[in-house]
C-alpha cells in the first residue's frame, strides 16, 4: 500500500518562502502568478498486512505527530495502491 502526505502552512500563517517564490516568478516574467503557498510532500510505503482503516489511522497519527507542526501547518493524507 502506498500513501502520500501533503503538509502546507495554514492559510492564516505568513509564508515567506512562498512570497519569495512568487516574487522570483514575477521577476522571470510570470506576472500572472499572484500568490504562492509552499509545502512539503512525503511518499510512504505501508505494509500490505494491515487494513485500510488501520493504515489511515496510523498515517493520520504520523502526519499529525511527526510530519507537521499542528500550530502552523495543515496536512492531508492519501492512500492508493
Amino acid at each position: 500500500m502506498n500513501a502520500r502526505v501533503y503538509v502546507s502552512m495554514k492559510p492564516t500563517v505568513l509564508d515567506p518562502q512562498g512570497q519569495t517564490i512568487c516574487s522570483a516568478l514575477n521577476g522571470l516574467g510570470h506576472k500572472e502568478v499572484l500568490a504562492v503557498r509552499q509545502g512539503k510532500y512525503f511518499e510512504l510505503k505501508i505494509s500490505d498486512g494491515i487494513s485500510h482503516e488501520q493504515a489511515v489511522k496510523t498515517l493520520e497519527e504520523i502526519a499529525r505527530d511527526v510530519l507537521s507542526n499542528g500550530v502552523i501547518e495543515d496536512y492531508r493524507v492519501e492512500i492508493f495502491d
